[in-house]
């Protein structure tokens, strides 16, 4: 399963095209679907500000900030993935599996608990230092004359549940009322996200997303192991923990603002190595652009299921990520 080949698919700009459009007509959708329909017409007039007045609300205050919150979730979620699956040359490695979305889980959910009127352009700053001390920990633990990828990922799996099993042991012991925010959030869900949440994550990824392909290179080399790095004349260590700080902070991020939607870092990756191969710089790209098509989908379907009645976006990818993954280990069951 550690197995990884530089070659590339489809060219890179049909596929970002495609990937743009797509995400386009899917952010549409979200603004029109709802208890309360939005027609074509007026829904992108509402958003510049010639729209009819009835519809500014329900458009410009509910629909079109939580999809595009949605869109930024999914591409740091994906995003962090890819980087993790390089540094780590496995495949199957996530945020959700190596422990980094269970730290900041863990200490987003303690926040929520403990200080209930936290600003929420705290919460990403609050997960990040969760995220950033599973990893450290993960890091620590799986150290023996240096950090070799197979270690963190098994190191970050038990990680991952003891965050988990501390995020049980809060909900079991605090105010039930707090227990109920909590659990909504711990789902995964884009429900009531804001301009308030969109603001707050927006830097992190305008910061990081470039600043990862920028170190596209280095993480090819990382990718060709160890040996090969360090005869390419790269500080594997060095670029590894940088990576890996890279990973943690956009999967902290965006935990803080949307909870724990699960797979996202597993499949972008995975339908975007399908799509343009596994150069980092083409990789990176079309993963954001996967990622934030998958959560943005997912959340339509949350809301178009069964109105009024709305499921937790997490609900959703998990029920397409599980399958998924049962299916990556069925196809690289023979690999070594």
């Amino acid at each position: 399963m550690s197995r990884f080949t530089l070659s590339a698919s489809a060219p890179l700009w049909p596929v970002i095209v495609v990937l743009i459009a797509a995400n386009f007509i899917v952010l549409s959708m979200s603004i029109m679907i709802g208890e309360y329909p939005v027609p074509l017409s007026q829904a992108w007039k509402t958003i510049i500000g010639i729209g009819e007045p009835e519809y500014e609300f329900v458009v410009n205050q509910l629909r079109f900030p939580r999809s595009l919150v949605a869109f930024l979730v999914g591409c740091g979620l994906a995003l962090s993935g890819a980087i993790l699956q390089g540094i780590t040359r496995n495949p199957l490695a996530a945020p959700g599996v190596i422990g980094i979305n269970g730290g900041a889980a863990l200490m987003a959910v303690t926040a929520i608990i403990a200080l209930p009127s936290v600003p929420i352009a705290l919460l990403p700053f609050i997960a990040f230092s969760g995220a950033l001390g599973a990893a450290a920990l993960t890091y620590f633990l799986a150290w023996r004359r240096g950090a070799a990828p197979m270690r963190l990922l098994l190191v970050g799996v038990g990680v991952g549940a003891a965050s988990h099993a501390y995020i049980t042991f809060w909900m079991t012991t605090r105010h039930v009322q707090n227990i109920k925010q909590a659990m909504i959030w711990l789902m995964g869900s884009t429900y009531g996200r804001t301009w308030d949440h969109f603001w707050p994550l927006l830097p992190w990824l305008l910061i990081l997303f470039p600043t990862a392909l920028l170190m596209s290179r280095t993480l090819d080399i990382l990718k060709l192991g160890d040996e090969l790095s360090i005869g390419l004349g790269s500080s594997v260590e060095r670029s590894r923990g940088l990576l890996l700080l890279i990973s943690v902070s956009l999967a902290g991020a965006s935990v803080a603002m949307a909870g724990t939607i699960g797979f996202i870092g597993l499949m972008g990756p995975h339908i975007a190595r399908q799509l343009v191969g596994q150069t980092s710089r083409r990789l990176l790209s079309v993963s954001a652009l996967v990622g934030g098509l998958i959560v943005m989908s997912a959340d339509l379907l949350g809301r178009a299921l069964l109105p009024p009645i709305e499921i937790p976006t997490g609900i959703i990818t998990t029920a397409i990520g599980a399958p998924y993954l049962i299916y990556l280990l069925y196809r690289n069951r023979n690999r070594p």
